[in-house]
């Protein structure tokens, strides 16, 4: 009865959230469907899609890591109560969603790949930085929050994001 509750308050939150004007929180961007999700993003300037990841992005480092568990484990718990043919029908949009972001990147420029090679390459960079600042304790501790990898190591030399020509999946 409770879960039911929570289902109608999530789906009644999605149907009225248009009205309401901007998400919260990065909760109330998840209560809403995938497509009034991406409705709502695209409506978005880019200014206020940049503030807004920002504000998500300090909303998940202020979580506390019993916050990231449950969330990781409320994620794993929706995957185990689908169905086959849910499942399945997640991953074929998961491979529609990799072809329209590989068509997109054999649409740019050459300028245009260059500046997202650079951008890219300029987050890895202040990734590194911030690893090679920390101690080895603090190292450590990042290791243990870091999910555990479905699929084994990295090939060296490519990045899950790109393939050998550097562009993203």
């Amino acid at each position: 009865m409770q879960k039911l509750r929570l289902i109608l308050v999530a789906a009644s939150a999605g149907l009225l959230f248009p009205l309401y004007g901007h998400a919260q929180s990065l909760a109330d961007l998840e209560d809403l469907s995938p497509e009034d999700r991406r409705a709502y993003l695209e409506s978005m300037s880019p200014d206020e899609r940049a503030a807004m990841t920002e504000k998500w992005r300090a909303e998940k480092a202020a979580m506390s890591d019993e916050e990231r568990a449950t969330m990781r484990q409320v994620r794993r718990e929706k995957w185990e109560s689908m169905s086959e043919e849910e499942r399945e029908a997640m991953r074929a949009k998961r491979q529609e969603e990799k072809s329209k972001r590989r068509e997109k990147w054999q649409s740019m420029s050459e300028e245009e790949r260059a500046a997202m090679r650079t951008k890219r390459q300029e987050n890895k960079d202040k990734r590194r930085e911030k690893w090679d600042s920390m101690s080895e304790e603090e190292r450590a501790a990042a290791r243990e929050k870091m999910p555990r990898r479905k699929h084994g190591p990295k090939t060296k030399g490519l990045d899950s994001d790109a393939d050998a020509d550097g562009a993203p999946e």
